[in-house]
């Protein structure tokens, strides 16, 4: 099972590395990242694999919820089956 975190805001330091490790400490896997910053405001998409978490995936999207409202940024997590279904013809 996957996932797709997006991470979006003012760019700081260690957004990548705070987003990588709340998702290493629940052992979600990092299988793709991009990042932009454009003007100064930070972009970031990761595709995740959550088949190993150690917590219930609602526990996981508050969890990253709430890590980004501490560093200022909107983090939303979405499961892949719900991703495809929207992004489905």
């Amino acid at each position: 099972m996957n996932a797709v975190i997006t991470v979006l805001g003012k760019d700081n330091v260690g957004i990548l590395a705070k987003v990588s490790n709340e998702c290493a400490a629940v052992d979600v896997n990092i299988i793709e990242v991009t990042q932009s910053v454009l003007q100064g405001m930070f972009a970031m998409i990761m595709f995740v694999d959550i088949t190993k978490c150690t917590v219930p995936f609602a526990q996981l999207v508050d969890a990253l919820e709430s890590k980004g409202e501490e560093m200022g940024v909107k983090i939303h997590v979405m499961h892949e089956d719900i991703f495809n279904a929207m992004h489905k013809i």
